[in-house]
């Protein structure tokens, strides 16, 4: 079980955590992008990408058993940071709606680009499974 640690005097973060502190098996999630399974786009739309690149994380994490409760680090890198605050209603929607109300540790960069071109969004994560 992953658990939040924010230190006392700071205010919580609104959409993530500080710090988790977790035990179990690890499980380390390449960058996913926002193509489908067959490495096609379907929109060229920040967040709709987002949104594919959620569904892509958890379909790995549940080919190596685990779920989107799991996760306890993510890291985003975009294209355009002012477009992920712009935009910061729609991708709470979309991130709960995929990943459910789990607020891991996250770090966002913004990148001059991604390897593949369309991409506007790569998110990699960390996830802990407790052991049995």
């Amino acid at each position: 079980m992953n658990e939040i640690v924010n230190p006392e005097a700071w205010p919580r973060p609104r959409g993530y955590a500080n710090a988790i502190s977790a035990s179990g098996r690890l499980v380390f999630v390449a960058g996913q992008i926002g193509w489908t399974p067959d490495e096609a786009f379907e929109s060229d739309d920040f967040v709709d990408q987002v949104r594919q690149a959620l569904r892509n994380t958890v379909s790995v994490l549940e080919a190596a058993g685990a779920g989107p409760e799991h996760v306890a680090r993510m890291t985003w890198y975009v294209l355009d940071k002012r477009e992920y605050k712009t935009r910061g209603p729609e991708l709470g929607a979309v991130y709960r709606e995929v990943m459910g109300r789990n607020f891991p540790a996250m770090t966002l960069v913004q990148v001059s680009a991604l390897v593949e071109d369309r991409a506007r969004v790569e998110i990699e994560s960390t996830a802990v499974v407790p052991e049995p």
